[in-house]
């Protein structure tokens, strides 16, 4: 025993790495697979003989030129043979650059990466505890903080810069905040084609040219196709073709809500969200074979007590595994939602949600997880601490989802006769003082001390050390991704309302 405390107490000698990103999920499957071609079935027959309602005209002439048909009540329809078609054709693998190669990402077979999101239109103020409007500012600091937690992958728009009013300079600011935050790949989204060609410009810049970006486009839109059940949204459309046209990476999103905007039951659900991306993918696979397209399937839950969204759910998170069990099915590059707790603070419930949602989707293969760190109260706050804590749980669920290796080396009944037949522990054995260094991830938040050491220190929750690691980063770590001859001649033709004495340490 003494040994052992001995050995925990010196925890903080031992190496902090961050969790492989070379991780697979698949090993949980909700779906059986006489389920899932049930729920394709159910699927092809939603798409040919239900549709899509209001098909702006260039998605209507695009899909009945690949195939499609307009039906006697005007809805678009898609036989199962364009169906086939597109989805035997689609552009898989993918892979989503960042401007640091270490941190692109593959999105290829179940491979797991995990990131932020969530647009937020509140921030929990670091110092007051109280949520106030989110700011560009804010926008800045997320994408900071996500460029310093070594096991958030991606950065996607966490919270809506709500001190930048109008639309244009809300999308351009928002694109320049999050490519001046993280070397990392980035997600926002846009309101308008022109929207798209000015974000496209900027990336360009910061490339070096549109060839130079359109090989390795370090940023994509999260394009929400689709107003569930089954409605095109006419803006969105566009913003998707004006996408698909400047080579730029999309995420093809539908938000249904179980019980509200889709059926109550979790295969119907999954089937009319997977019919609902399918429509904007087959939209985007027409207009180029060649494009860049993510499956994201984010079906959420509805509490039927009050109408609100309930992310933190147990049926949330089955809901969302078996829909990513649907694409993965397709073997398509793909995303959802998980980590959506209901929670308003960095709480036990907070814990429990988060863990059980990522942890499902991890563990089914969803290539992409949004929103699983720094989300707070349904999606409606972002948290600086929670954005330290989560980092430390998605390490900790990426790790469990390492192959364990069985060999002549891990198994030695040798040395285990070896050991018992000596010391008779293995805590000072050659092996364990390899392995410690390379096999673990331990905790920089997470407390692991005896009950008496913990009460001398003070009785500490987790909460406090997060803060002080939030601080510690937003005060000293500004990786200044975007050269200084580069931002200036962005800020020279764009409005860019960020600060550069916010951009710079004090």
């Amino acid at each position: 025993m003494r040994a052992a405390r001995r050995a925990r107490r010196g925890r903080d000698s031992a190496p902090r790495v961050r969790a492989s990103t070379e991780v697979d999920g698949g090993r949980y499957k909700p779906l059986s697979n006489a389920d899932i071609e049930r729920i394709h079935l159910a699927t092809l027959d939603i798409l040919a003989n239900v549709g899509m309602s209001e098909a702006p005209d260039i998605v209507s002439e695009t899909v009945v030129a690949a195939g499609g048909a307009i039906a006697a009540d005007g809805r678009l329809v898609f036989p199962p043979a364009l169906v086939t078609a597109a989805l035997d054709d689609l552009n898989r693998p993918l892979t989503l650059p960042a401007r640091n190669t270490a941190d692109d990402l593959c999105l290829s077979g179940r491979r797991v990466y995990v990131g932020s999101g969530g647009a937020a239109p509140l921030i929990v103020d670091l110092e007051t505890d109280t949520y106030r409007p989110s700011t560009l500012r804010d926008l800045f600091d997320a994408a900071r903080m996500v460029d310093a937690l070594e096991n958030v992958h991606f950065f996607s728009r966490s919270v809506v810069a709500r001190d930048v009013e109008g639309l244009e300079a809300l999308d351009i600011n928002t694109a320049f905040a999050s490519l001046a935050g993280t070397s990392k790949h980035v997600m926002v989204a846009a309101h308008d084609p022109a929207h798209v060609r000015a974000i496209g410009r900027m990336c360009h810049l910061i490339a070096g040219s549109e060839e130079a970006f359109r090989a390795r486009p370090f940023l994509s839109l999260n394009i929400n196709h689709v107003v569930p059940p089954l409605r095109y949204s006419e803006e969105a459309c566009a913003v998707l073709a004006e996408a698909v046209r400047q080579g730029i990476p999309a995420h093809v999103n539908t938000f249904g809500q179980m019980g509200a905007s889709s059926p109550v039951t979790i295969a119907g659900c999954v089937a009319q969200t997977v019919a609902e991306t399918l429509a904007g993918v087959i939209f985007a696979w027409a207009l180029d074979p060649s494009a860049k397209v993510v499956f994201g399937v984010r079906p959420m839950v509805t509490d039927l007590r009050t109408g609100g969204m309930a992310g933190g759910a147990g049926e949330q998170a089955l809901l969302t595994a078996a829909v990513v069990q649907m694409v993965q099915h397709y073997g398509l590059p793909n995303s959802t939602i998980a980590g959506a707790t209901d929670s308003k603070i960095s709480d036990a419930q907070s814990g429990y949600e988060k863990c059980l949602s990522v942890n499902l989707a991890a563990q089914t293969g969803a290539n992409m997880i949004t929103q699983a760190c720094g989300m707070q109260a349904g999606l409606m706050g972002c948290s600086f601490e929670s954005y330290v804590i989560d980092n430390e749980m998605l390490g900790a669920i990426l790790r469990s989802m390492a192959p364990i290796e069985v060999s002549a080396a891990t198994l030695s009944p040798e040395m285990i006769g070896e050991v018992v037949r000596g010391e008779g522990h293995f805590l000072g054995h050659s092996d364990t003082l390899a392995r410690m260094q390379t096999d673990f991830l331990y905790p920089r938040l997470a407390d692991r001390r005896d009950p008496e050491e913990w009460q001398a220190a003070g009785a500490p929750e987790i909460r406090q050390p997060a803060k002080a690691r939030a601080r510690e980063i937003l005060d000293t770590h500004f990786p200044s991704p975007i050269p200084a001859d580069i931002e200036a001649a962005i800020r020279a033709e764009f409005d860019i309302r960020l600060p550069e004495s916010t951009m710079r340490p004090k």
